[in-house]
């Protein structure tokens, strides 16, 4: 069925709206009026078109303009009468008022005009009631009649309060017959009712082709009877409406056509009064109307709820969509909640919620829209409250209250001394986030609160300011005293005390202690904390307990000594609320369970003869609990158990007074033993000369005996198969964990034979091994020879001697020698040479060369390790100059003096000295002599040589002076280099015959700024550096 709209409607709503006559007050049905007052019976409705009014009286038309002593006033029907000059029994009846427009007809109820009559008592005469102490006594009232009925009331200037009694009958009785006479009323029969009212009927505005209903619910006794009218008139005498249909107390409207808007009358009646109530059904079609004013603006704290209305008319009845700045729909749900009223809550906003909603009302015939705004808000919050103060008198206090809020909201700050108005005084100053208090006195003293309101919000805070008259330091407060137990219960009990002196120093809070001196005498424990503005503690308690309580108080200087106890307070035994904690299960040998527990201190066991039930069944099996009994254990140990089963136990307290809750099962295992077998089919499979993989079959879970943890493979070498190892044998082992069945051996030795062999362990230990099974490992390629070394060095010659590798990992098939002059661009030399070979001669060598050898081993595999070694030869083999060896990788090096880019930087060398030297010549020529020494100073290098003197010409650059010694070479023993055509050596400009080498054969000592010569030396001039000398010193 459609749901009608509600009225009566909104004003805004109503104006230009067809309505048919609403009656909206009228006189009650029995009016009693006043005979020296005018007669008003008041009769106001409205409707669209305004409506006339008509009245009835005795039933028959009652004409208003025919008496000129009657008058209606304007715009309504209320009638006035006048009866000023006349009497007003004349007036008296019973009078209807009707009001009609063209939608329909309401009618008003009877209303019975009937004068008030004063009550007359009649003339008798009182006389005293003599009665005895103890008897009752009933007091006969016989009022006289009055209209309306007179009120009855009883007067005595006695205390009679509580034991007279007035009953129905207006008769006044003693107590001491009350019980009688409630009895004896306890017997009438009647309880009638008049008709009321369970549900009336409401008006109902339908748009065409809708349905509706109407309902007039009543009550009363007897039941009443009800009777439908229409327009005033009796529905059965009303014209026939086929939409429309009466079922007892309803009238069912259905397809409904416009123009049938009426005013039903529904009258109940029994034989005790009537009820009359109209509601009309308005049929309209009207589009849309949203009622709540346009671009309202909603404002809204953070985290609280906003209600944005809607709120709409129309016919049929508009359906309400909620949008958002304009964009999708708004659904009902999270924190949107639609409402059948069309208001949009929002529950909690949130910042982001801020924005424009739009509401569309839309009905058949049209929609309308609205606007409306929300502002969600920052809330105010304190950011800094005030604080607690004790000053001294005639000081400053100074109260802070500084406030975060909404920067759009104005925020008022207020001030309180003890919820009241500060005092009018100019020592209080107040700024915009402190209160300042100016020559403190000790009226001064109480709590201050700032309130900070904006016109959403507001928040506050308060804190207590103190007065002391001496600047007395603050001390530990006293302990609270007069401590009491009350409220006290089976288990719980609160206590309360007063508290000691604070001396200067606000007590932070009071803590509270008990003493069980029935299982820890002595014993102190602390038990709750209180605020230090609190005197009581509500104290929850444990069975089986002797208490007894103390308390302590705290401030900023530190603890109170304890109060005295307050008196023993023993509760009652009861069953454990606890069983024992930490159960534990896991068996220590292959034949026992060992069960572990917690136990109860004494303040859990809740009572006397506390005990432990311990039971055990195997898991997963229908066998029934084994349990035992113990007492002040917190273990037992099941003997006789299989290996390693799982069980399920549980662990219950229970005392004198019954058993603790039922117990949490815990499963564990028994005891382990050893893995029984060896892991089958071990295999291994040998990969390459240094790894190998080991394979096997695991054992079964019934041999396991245990937590299966993994295997252990154990591996050594049993010996090389090249030759006898004197090493002792490294045993090597690798775990592997679960399940797996195989693992890889790594970093074996080539060509050597290993044995190998697998086991499992678990939680006990290590299962037995299978058979040792032995393997070998194939050739590889062999180690770096032991050493590498140069003999027998001479001119053009030397011998190579090495030792064979230590580790040949097989059967040596040979050696590779390679060799090559360093910084020189020949080829590398290479020889290949037998296995049984340690040493070969090398002729036609380069002296004053500098070479280097590489050296390695080879297997059938391939070539082992490089090892290296480099050395100069110079003239006559007179001197070893320089050997330095080292292992190099088994790939060929590649050596710097074959690169080209180094080729071509030595060039772009050669090239810049020789443009030097000729730079020089050209200098020469010009400047005649140029003796070294000048030379030296000119340009302080001592890489550049003097010319010759006798033809002032550079030498030439040619092989023929390979001959010559190399730069920074060391001297022969007599301190002189041969000397061939040129008198001025490298040596004069050395600091002696000492020189010094780096690592590749240069010399590397330092010039002096002069050149040292005899005096016959002196005397001569120097003679120009040949050429090659020059390059060898940058060679």
């Amino acid at each position: 069925m459609t749901n009608a709209l509600d009225v009566p409607l909104d004003p805004k709503v109503l104006e230009g709206l067809p309505q048919p006559p609403t009656i909206t007050h009228q006189s009650p049905k029995d009016y009693i009026i006043d005979p020296r007052e005018n007669i008003v019976i008041h009769c106001e409705a409205k409707g669209k078109p305004h409506p006339s009014f008509s009245w009835t009286r005795n039933g028959s038309h009652f004409d208003v303009e025919k008496d000129p002593k009657v008058f209606t006033k304007p715009n309504s029907g209320t009638l006035v009468i006048d009866i000023s000059e006349e009497k007003a029994e004349a007036y008296e009846g019973v009078y209807q008022c009707t009001v009609r427009n063209e939608h329909g007809t309401a009618v008003s109820n009877n209303i019975v005009i009937r004068q008030s009559k004063s009550p007359l008592w009649s003339k008798e005469r009182n006389e005293p009631v003599t009665v005895q102490v103890g008897v009752s006594l009933i007091l006969h009232c016989r009022p006289p009649m009055g209209l309306p009925p007179p009120i009855i009331f009883w007067m005595d200037n006695s205390d009679t309060e509580g034991r007279i009694i007035l009953n129905y009958n207006s008769n006044f009785y003693f107590r001491e017959l009350f019980e009688l006479l409630k009895f004896c009323v306890s017997f009438t029969p009647t309880h009638t009712a008049a008709p009321f009212w369970i549900s009336a009927p409401r008006n109902l505005i339908l748009a065409p082709k809708e349905t509706g209903m109407l309902i007039c619910h009543v009550g009363g006794n007897p039941k009443p009877t009800i009777t439908w009218s229409v327009n005033g008139v009796p529905i059965e005498n009303s014209p026939n409406d086929p939409s429309r249909k009466v079922e007892d107390n309803k009238i069912i409207l259905s397809d409904v056509q416009a123009g049938s808007s009426a005013v039903y009358q529904c009258n109940a009646s029994n034989e005790f009064g009537y009820l009359l109530a109209n509601a009309f059904v308005n049929v309209l079609a009207e589009p849309p109307r949203v009622l709540t004013p346009p671009n309202n603006v909603y404002q809204v704290i953070s985290n609280r709820q906003a209600m944005l209305d809607c709120a709409s008319f129309g016919s049929p009845i508009p359906k309400i969509t909620w949008f958002k700045d304009g964009q999708t729909a708004i659904l009902d749900g999270d924190s949107y909640v639609l409402h059948e009223n069309g208001s949009l809550q929002i529950n909690p906003a949130q910042p982001l919620n801020s924005g424009k909603y739009t509401c569309v009302a839309t009905n058949t015939l049209g929609n309308k829209e609205n606007h409306v705004f929300l502002e969600v808000k920052e809330p105010t919050r304190i950011l800094k409250q005030p604080e607690y103060k004790v000053v001294q008198r005639g000081s400053r206090a100074v109260f802070e209250c500084k406030v975060k809020h909404d920067p759009s909201l104005i925020p008022t700050l207020t001030w309180l001394k003890d919820n009241g108005e500060l005092p009018d005084d100019e020592r209080f100053v107040v700024d915009s986030d402190s209160l300042t208090i100016i020559d403190v006195a000790e009226e001064d003293e109480g709590t201050y609160t700032c309130i900070m309101n904006t016109t959403l919000d507001k928040d506050s805070a308060s804190a207590r300011l103190t007065v002391v008259a001496t600047p007395t330091p603050p001390i530990r407060p006293d302990p609270p005293r007069d401590l009491e137990l009350t409220d006290q219960r089976e288990q719980s009990v609160q206590l309360t005390w007063i508290p000691g002196d604070e001396h200067n120093s606000p007590t932070q809070l009071f803590l509270v202690q008990y003493e069980d001196s029935l299982h820890q005498p002595g014993v102190w424990h602390n038990m709750t904390e209180a605020p230090g503005t609190s005197t009581t503690a509500q104290l929850d308690l444990s069975p089986y307990v002797y208490y007894s309580f103390r308390v302590l108080a705290l401030n900023d200087v530190g603890m109170s000594e304890p109060s005295t106890p307050s008196r023993q307070y023993r509760t009652n035994p009861s069953q454990p609320d606890d069983n024992p904690s930490d159960v534990e299960v896991a068996g220590t040998e292959p034949n026992n369970l060992v069960i572990s527990w917690k136990e109860l201190t004494g303040l859990q066991s809740n009572g006397p003869g506390l005990q432990y039930k311990v039971s055990w069944r195997q898991k997963e099996t229908e066998e029934d609990w084994t349990s035992v009994i113990v007492a002040n254990v917190s273990q037992y140990v099941v003997t006789g158990a299989p290996t390693f089963i799982p069980y399920e136990v549980t662990v219950q307290a229970f005392n004198d007074y019954g058993h603790g809750p039922k117990p949490g099962v815990v499963f564990g295992y028994s005891g382990e033993d050893r893995p029984m077998v060896a892991p089958e089919n071990v295999k291994v499979l040998v990969q390459s000369s240094t790894m190998a993989e080991v394979h096997w079959e695991p054992i079964p879970p019934s041999a396991v005996r245990g937590r299966m943890l993994g295997y252990k493979v154990s591996y050594w070498k049993e010996k090389s198969l090249q030759k006898e190892d004197s090493r002792p044998k490294e045993k090597k082992e690798l775990t592997f964990s679960g399940n797996e069945t195989e693992g890889r051996l790594l970093d074996l030795h080539p060509y050597s034979q290993y044995s190998v062999n697998v086991r499992a362990f678990n939680g006990k230990g290590d299962g037995p091994a299978n058979d040792d099974l032995k393997f070998e490992t194939p050739e590889g390629v062999p180690g770096a020879p032991a050493f590498l070394r140069i003999i027998d060095l001479n001119l053009d010659s030397l011998t190579v001697e090495w030792g064979p590798p230590e580790d040949e990992y097989g059967r040596l098939t040979g050696y590779t020698l390679k060799y090559q002059p360093i910084n020189s661009t020949d080829e590398l030399k290479e020889m290949t040479l037998l296995a049984n070979e340690t040493s070969i001669s090398l002729e036609n060598l380069k002296y004053s060369t500098r070479y280097m050898f590489y050296l390695n081993a080879m297997t059938i595999k391939g070539s082992g390790p490089v090892v290296t070694t480099a050395i100069t030869i110079v003239d006559e083999g007179e001197a070893r100059l320089f050997t330095e060896t080292g292992t190099a990788m088994a790939s060929r090096q590649v050596d710097i003096a074959t690169q080209g880019w180094f080729i071509g930087l030595m060039c772009a060398i050669a090239l810049l000295i020789l443009v030097l030297l000729i730079v020089c010549f050209i200098k020469r020529n010009k400047g005649g002599k140029y003796p070294v020494k000048e030379k030296e100073e000119a340009h302080q290098d001592p890489e550049i040589q003097p010319m010759k003197e006798d033809d002032g010409t550079f030498g030439e650059y040619s092989d023929t002076e390979d001959h010559k010694p190399l730069k920074g070479s060391r001297t022969p023993s007599n301190g002189t280099v041969k000397k061939d055509d040129s008198d001025d050596s490298l040596v004069d400009y050395g600091e002696g015959g000492d020189g010094q080498f780096n690592e590749d054969g240069s010399f590397i000592g330092q010039y002096s700024g002069k050149k040292e010569k005899d005096t016959q030396e002196g005397n001569e001039s120097s003679e120009a550096p040949s050429p090659v000398n020059a390059m060898n010193s940058f060679v």
